[in-house]
């Protein structure tokens, strides 16, 4: 893909901060078929009104690489990519931003130690950064606890002022920020979402005009803003998306295992290993357990993360067969019965008895003072 195929406002200029948040493509990289019909479609309807495609869905399993996908729109976008990552306990001001108290020397020295630093830090940041990723940063909180530590010190701040005539100070949230000066945004998990004054005010912010009301300004959808919303099939406390988050979406994508070829070459990228033969075997063997999971509603997942771990323990020197089991098998159940089922399907494409030889062939080559691995000039054979 060629870096200037699919720039959306080529004469834009970004400070060097902002650059700094624009993806950076691996050289291992290779575009999906998701991303080059995403970068297609959005650079085809860019300048027609309302066919504009600025909100998109990917919706599949955990480590189908939907935030991969995301970032790498950011880099063929040329737009500064965040996220924000969303929590059942979300309120408004999650949404939003902030306000805070800007308290006298005197009144911080008064506050316990992490209360202190959480402000000081706030007071400190130079607009740029959201409060809660000032909080992240300064004191190493997730982004739900940094939420809390805002609320916390709102509530407390206005509890401790006694009479006081106190100046507060306004904190935009990583979705302002990116709706405002026109990023890439990614939305993780909105589905978890429970309070619907929340998913009101995020379907306003999805209209192509939308706008924000915030306490300070109404700011409106910059025309460089996309949002990307990303959610997982089968996580724990996820509940359907709200069907009227959807209905702003122009373009969803089923984000399912990518082909096996495009598997070796993540799994090659990310653990250097290259030793085709056996990524060919995992991969199936993946692939396989992925397939029979779905059709026999085991809900454990065996997706591209497993495969990675997998492939890296193989590499370091673990038995194929083995390391199986405790590395994809048993994150997915460990039920007796579905690891059965597991094993069957298996055995009937002959992987079992391909992760065996293999293993058999690497000891007997280590014996024989050869190559640990596998020679990549043949393939084992095992029906599908």
């Amino acid at each position: 893909m060629s870096n200037q195929e699919y720039l959306l406002s080529p004469d834009r200029q970004w400070t060097d901060t902002e650059v700094e948040l624009i993806w950076k493509k691996p050289a291992s990289h290779t575009a999906s078929e998701e991303e080059i019909r995403i970068c297609q479609e959005i650079k085809r309807n860019w300048n027609r009104g309302e066919m504009k495609i600025a909100n998109l869905l990917l919706e599949g399993d955990a480590g189908s690489g939907k935030t991969q996908l995301a970032k790498a729109l950011s880099a063929n976008f040329r737009l500064p990519y965040t996220k924000v990552t969303c929590f059942a306990d979300m309120d408004k001001s999650d949404i939003i931003g902030a306000i805070l108290p800007v308290l006298s020397s005197e009144r911080l020295e008064k506050l316990e130690l992490e209360d202190r630093e959480a402000l000081q830090a706030l007071y400190d940041s130079d607009g740029f950064q959201s409060a809660a990723e000032v909080l992240m940063n300064a004191l190493g909180l997730s982004q739900e606890e940094a939420a809390g530590k805002l609320r916390q010190l709102f509530k407390q701040a206005a509890d401790d002022r006694n009479g006081e005539s106190v100046e507060y100070r306004f904190y935009p949230s990583e979705i302002v920020r990116a709706y405002q000066h026109g990023y890439l945004l990614e939305i993780q998990e909105p589905n978890v979402i429970r309070d619907a004054a929340v998913l009101m005010a995020l379907n306003s912010a999805l209209e192509l005009d939308g706008s924000l009301n915030l306490p300070t300004e109404v700011i409106r959808r910059h025309p460089d803003f996309i949002a990307v919303i990303t959610t997982n099939r089968s996580y724990a406390g996820a509940r359907p998306l709200n069907e009227a988050l959807r209905d702003r979406v122009q373009h969803s994508e089923k984000m399912d295992l990518p082909a096996k070829a495009v598997m070796i070459e993540r799994a090659m990228a990310k653990t250097g290993y290259r030793n085709e033969e056996v990524l060919d075997v995992l991969a199936q063997t993946i692939i396989v357990l992925d397939q029979t999971a779905r059709a026999n509603a085991i809900k454990g997942i065996a997706g591209m993360r497993s495969y990675f771990y997998w492939v890296d323990a193989v590499a370091g020197g673990a038995a194929a067969a083995e390391s199986l089991y405790y590395k994809v098998i048993y994150k997915m159940t460990t039920d007796s019965e579905e690891i059965k089922l597991l094993e069957d399907a298996l055995r009937d494409r002959r992987l079992l008895e391909s992760l065996h030889e293999m293993e058999i062939k690497k000891k007997t080559s280590s014996r024989h003072g050869g190559d640990a691995g596998l020679g990549n000039d043949r393939r084992f054979r095992f029906c599908l």
